[in-house]
């Protein structure tokens, strides 16, 4: 009896071995709600967290490089029509040196955009949690802060709003 509870017990501890969470699966899909997070302001240099968001508002994430072409055809496309996203947030993240940074932020002149949040990412975690291979990398959230999809690469714009499913009067 004793020899079949000790059996049986080295089965559990085997099985609970194996059965580790799959570490090759990103954080995103993992944890599919917005992250907590830090991000170093662009143009003041303040702090900007996920409370810092305005609640009840879907979210794009867009994690870019200031000197990949593929991030900067999607600026131009994205403030090209902000509208769409007019009751969205947009935070642009990047690991890219402040400094880089500050130069796109004044060339696509982002300040016209309230609704768009550029930051620095010292730490890369967006590009650590999403498991970014490439730029610009897009994840949309609902407004509840839930992972709704996510695009890598250039994107249209109309994928980008369409996935939002918010109400617009444009036709792209």
């Amino acid at each position: 009896m004793k020899r079949s509870l000790l059996l049986f017990v080295f089965i559990l501890a085997a099985f609970a071995g194996f059965s580790q969470a799959d570490s090759t699966t990103p954080l995103y899909l993992r944890f599919p709600i917005l992250p907590s997070f830090k991000l170093t302001k662009v143009p003041d240099s303040s702090t900007f967290t996920r409370q810092d968001l305005k609640k009840n508002k879907p979210t794009v994430v867009m994690i870019f490089s200031p000197d990949c072409e593929h991030c900067q055809e999607e600026t131009k496309m994205l403030t090209a029509n902000i509208d769409l996203f007019k009751k969205a947030q947009i935070i642009m993240a990047s690991p890219t040196e402040y400094r880089f940074l500050r130069a796109f932020y004044e060339e696509y002149k982002i300040a016209g955009h309230p609704n768009i949040t550029m930051g620095r990412d010292p730490g890369y975690y967006f590009g650590t949690f999403y498991k970014v291979r490439s730029f610009p990398a897009i994840f949309i959230y609902d407004k509840k802060g839930n992972l709704v999809t996510n695009f890598s690469g250039e994107t249209p714009i109309k994928e980008i709003a369409d996935a939002l499913k918010l109400p617009s009067p444009y036709k792209l």
